[in-house]
């Protein structure tokens, strides 16, 4: 993401990258960028926390006022949880299943992918209707919505 961030700052639109993988987020050298220590996948924060993703979403924005330099980043104070502890299941190496199809002690709680957008409410789901007036969104090419 930091090459095409470089890229679209060259054509002068502003960015700014989230990140929650900061020496992967360095050497990708982005435009400006901030980091928040959160389990990969999560940079807004937890599922259905509005206030939380509204926090984080206000305080990320709020970087492009301070970030000046080339490559600068900057630290979001949010924590996942109290301890670290959740960053032992995160980064534990994820052991083959056997042949009845169990594991070890690592259990796989990541959200289910899907083929299409999801929203957090119907609401999102609306707003995000109403942004591409029924056209489709160049950065989204190829998503049905």
């Amino acid at each position: 993401m930091g090459l095409i961030a470089r890229a679209i700052e060259e054509a002068g639109v502003p960015t700014l990258s989230m990140s929650s993988a900061r020496d992967i987020t360095r050497s990708a050298w982005p435009t400006r960028s901030v980091y928040l220590d959160y389990p990969l996948g999560h940079t807004a924060g937890r599922p259905n926390q509005t206030e939380l993703n509204a926090s984080i979403m206000r305080d990320t924005l709020k970087a492009f006022e301070s970030l000046t330099e080339p490559g600068a980043m900057a630290h979001l104070n949010y924590q996942w949880s109290d301890s670290d502890d959740w960053k032992d299941k995160v980064f534990a190496p994820v052991e083959p299943s056997d042949t009845a199809g169990n594991s070890s002690d690592y259990e796989d709680d990541r959200v289910e992918r899907h083929e299409t957008p999801q929203y957090q409410n119907e609401e999102d789901h609306d707003a995000a209707a109403l942004a591409h007036d029924s056209e489709e969104c160049l950065v989204c090419a190829g998503i049905d919505y």
